[in-house]
């Protein structure tokens, strides 16, 4: 069974095997985040570094069919909040080099319907591996009711996932074919 490193240390060595210029990401259809769900008003998503799952078309596909757009912004070493996107004026490079928004601060986290995360590993169990510095875990702690949806591409799909006390799991799981 793999610690939490090495099996980060993996993953890196498949990105590099997957995600090289030839190949085309794959961005996350619409579909997907509504079958067998109530629709979603107010969804939580990511933007995503060049390592994970694209997901610019996506917000702004729900964006343009009215629902409130939240992603998150690191606001220090241990904390993000949440922004309101509305469309890539609202983006700007933040920390890790990651496009943040620049929205409205959004504080009513009990009115989010969805969480869409990204991470480095998923199990079938929902178990995630993430970066390693816990912004998602300490985050998704205080919202315990909200539905989290783990979002990777399937190669990143692995048989167990070591975790913690503290890891938060996903409720569901999409993976996304990359070509």
């Amino acid at each position: 069974m793999m610690t939490k490193q090495a099996l980060r240390q993996h993953i890196r060595a498949l990105k590099k095997q997957y995600l090289t210029e030839e190949q085309t990401p794959c961005e996350v259809p619409l579909t997907d985040l509504t079958k067998g769900q109530a629709p979603y008003e107010i969804i939580m998503l990511y933007s995503a570094l060049p390592d994970e799952v694209p997901t610019q078309t996506l917000m702004d596909e729900l964006v343009a069919l009215g629902k409130t757009v939240l992603l998150p912004r690191v606001i220090n070493k241990t904390d993000m909040e949440l922004r309101s996107y509305t469309g890539r004026k609202d983006l700007q490079e933040g920390a890790y080099g990651i496009m943040e928004p620049t929205g409205e601060l959004f504080t009513d986290y009990d009115k989010i319907d969805v969480a869409i995360i990204p991470g480095m590993a998923f199990d079938a169990e929902g178990h995630r591996l993430g970066r390693g510095k816990g912004f998602y875990d300490r985050f998704l702690a205080r919202v315990p009711h909200l539905y989290k949806i783990g979002l990777c591409y399937s190669w990143q799909m692995v048989e167990h996932v070591p975790s913690d006390e503290h890891d938060i799991r996903m409720d569901q799981i999409i993976q996304i074919a990359h070509q």
